[in-house]
């Protein structure tokens, strides 16, 4: 199993910065270099606990769609996504918030397992990894930049 851990501080308050997270109206648009769409589920406004959407966005030159579930959702400090149907063996991302000082430390926890055994570990290795990473640190800066912007 891989693991990508990531935090961003965003000087905005809890409520918006989660709010952002699970708009997917918000994700379309800090994603747009993969072309996502909302296909099936939810595929506007602010998920919730329970739901699923189905992305379906182009990576490594293929469309893949990749289904996720809210079992867990506690407003306003932490979500959790996971992979129902999709490419990988398995795919949980977890979305924590910590209000700090009237900022908000956002940190996101990938767990992952690729397919197809060994060629599946040296395509993590070698691409996935770095892929993901730079996927969710964009996405990221995208909602900074509008939870700071004024209004």
């Amino acid at each position: 199993m891989s693991t990508i851990q990531l935090s961003t501080l965003i000087n905005a308050p809890i409520a918006k910065v989660f709010d952002l997270n699970r708009n997917i109206g918000i994700h379309l648009l800090s994603t747009n270099q993969s072309k996502e769409k909302a296909i099936a589920g939810r595929t506007s406004g602010l998920i919730e606990k329970g739901e699923t959407v189905t992305w379906k966005g182009r990576h490594f030159g293929l469309y893949l769609t990749h289904k996720s579930y809210i079992p867990e959702m506690v407003i306003p400090f932490h979500f959790v996504d996971e992979m129902t149907e999709g490419r990988f063996k398995s795919f949980r991302h977890t979305h924590q918030f910590v209000e700090q000082n009237g900022s908000t430390l956002m940190s996101d926890t990938i767990e992952y397992e690729t397919p197809f055994w060994w060629f599946g570990k040296l395509f993590d290795t070698l691409i996935l990894k770095r892929y993901l990473t730079d996927f969710i640190q964009k996405r990221n800066q995208v909602i900074k930049q509008l939870a700071e912007k004024p209004l």
